[in-house]
């Protein structure tokens, strides 16, 4: 059984509200858990004292059976000190160009050059 802890939705439309939840990764989001370990809403601005509602002790030893945090939840773990914080690229990789916009480019940079020595 692979468990995640994971975030589970609640609360009215437009307005929502999560609940922080072990639950096994085959059942659905807001299916059938196993336990609530925290809170988290979202509405309430980033400093809020009750934006992030943890259980400390029941995460750390969830973590220990083995449960995978997902991405949001591992970066209001890592937050938290009760884990690592997961490591982001600051800047996505842009696509280069396909293989005949890079010639085309390339056939321009070298007429400008020619053109620039003459």
């Amino acid at each position: 059984m692979s468990l995640k802890i994971r975030l589970a939705r609640a609360g009215a439309k437009k307005r929502p509200y999560y609940h922080i939840v072990v639950a096994d990764s085959r059942s659905p989001r807001d299916g059938r858990f196993i336990e609530k370990v925290g809170a988290y809403n979202p509405m309430l601005p980033s400093d809020h004292a009750e934006r992030i509602r943890l259980v400390d002790e029941r995460i750390t030893y969830w973590l220990s059976q083995g449960a995978q945090a997902t991405d949001r939840v591992a970066r209001f773990l890592g937050n938290a000190g009760l884990a690592p914080k997961p490591v982001y690229s600051e800047q996505p990789k842009k696509s280069a160009p396909k293989k005949r916009a890079q010639e085309r480019a390339a056939k321009a940079a070298a007429k400008a050059a020619e053109a620039a020595a003459a």
